[in-house]
């Protein structure tokens, strides 16, 4: 059974830094495009960074350049969204995603995702 599952939100204050995992089960990460989708109150879920391996491609949404890095574990079959200099509009529910054929910018701008996992809450305080 493929399961994703995130862990590693909680509250933050504004400045501070988190780490999100997400680990995979079911099926190897390495072989599929991964990312981080996030879904704020009152907003549409966005792509936040997607990354495949086989052709090390790297999306990041325009606000996360230069503060958000996505990384993968293949050996642990884990991948991480480290966030530094979180805002308060960082404020979400951040999903862990897997695209398993589309290019990594299409599967973030797009939403072109085929398996989610239940999502981890992350909160920025002002």
């Amino acid at each position: 059974q493929l399961q994703l599952v995130e862990s590693g939100g909680g509250l933050v204050q504004s400045g501070g830094s988190l780490r999100l995992s997400c680990a995979a089960s079911g099926f190897a990460l390495d072989y599929y495009g991964v990312g981080w989708f996030r879904q704020a109150p009152g907003k549409e879920r966005e792509g936040v960074s997607c990354v495949r391996s086989s052709d090390s491609n790297t999306y990041y949404e325009d606000s996360a350049k230069g503060r958000f890095t996505i990384s993968r574990d293949n050996a642990k079959n884990t991948v991480y969204l480290q966030m530094n200099s979180l805002k308060p509009e960082d404020t979400a529910v951040y999903y862990c995603a897997v695209g398993l054929l589309a290019p990594v910018q299409a599967m973030c701008a797009q939403g072109l995702v085929d398996y989610w996992g239940k999502g981890t809450l992350v909160t920025v305080s002002s």
